[in-house]
């Protein structure tokens, strides 16, 4: 049996790079100062769920898989580590989870990161609304084939190297659905509803603050749960 733990993921400023000033405005300005506040306050939230999930495990053995992720090994421990060392929540996690015996595996495509890196960078930073609109037209005419050959590569990756036995870690965006992709002999067990976080993201650009929308934010914020956990992955990493 092939088992990953599926962790669908909000980004951070830490994730950004040069464009997270950008959008980080242009964010905030979409949903509103205070809406843009609660929303960072519920992603620490949801990133310290997270971190307390994954300090209960037992890492040894443990294969992770990155959004983003271009190299494995050395490489790929110093780039996470750069990433730890810019306050990326994520990478703290990853770090955390090598130092424990853990394996992180390249999880990308070059070239498909960076033609989305292209769009991104020219939306964020468009310096009027023509240019912005342009920009975005852009991307979008662009958007869900990056994605789903994104996902497909991913797939492809974990289902060529996750071997008989093994636990594997997949820390994607939330957008992403790379399960539908994955070889039906790994058992998938989601550490937060990716749907929810969806939900979540989409009630997050909505002009009303809903009820939903404060429930949602709840469930971010709560304790991460898996079946895989806790002496389930050390028996796993055993077999």
């Amino acid at each position: 049996m092939r088992r990953l733990l599926y962790v669908p993921i909000i980004h951070t400023e830490a994730d950004m790079g040069s464009v997270a000033p950008a959008i980080e405005g242009k964010s905030a300005s979409v949903t509103g100062e205070n809406k843009w506040a609660r929303h960072k306050e519920t992603v620490s939230k949801f990133w310290e769920s997270l971190t307390h999930y994954f300090d209960s495990l037992d890492a040894t053995h443990l294969k992770i898989y990155q959004d983003g992720l271009l190299a494995e090994g050395e490489l790929g421990k110093r780039i996470v580590e750069e990433g730890a060392n810019r306050g990326g929540k994520n990478q703290q996690i990853i770090l955390d989870l090598l130092e424990k015996g853990a394996e992180i595996r390249k999880t990308e495509d070059t070239s498909l990161l960076e033609e989305e890196y292209e769009y991104i960078t020219k939306l964020a930073q468009s310096k009027s609304t023509a240019e912005m609109d342009i920009a975005y037209a852009t991307y979008k005419l662009h958007k869900d084939r990056l994605m789903e050959e994104r996902d497909r590569f991913v797939a492809k990756t974990i289902n060529g190297t996750l071997r008989e036995g093994e636990v594997g870690i997949l820390f994607m965006g939330s957008l992403h659905n790379v399960v539908r992709y994955l070889h039906k002999d790994i058992v998938v067990e989601h550490v937060k509803d990716r749907e929810k976080v969806n939900a979540y993201l989409k009630k997050l650009i909505s002009k009303r603050n809903s009820k939903r929308f404060e429930q949602l934010a709840r469930y971010l914020a709560s304790p991460a749960t898996s079946s895989i956990h806790g002496e389930e992955v050390q028996s796993a990493n055993m077999n």
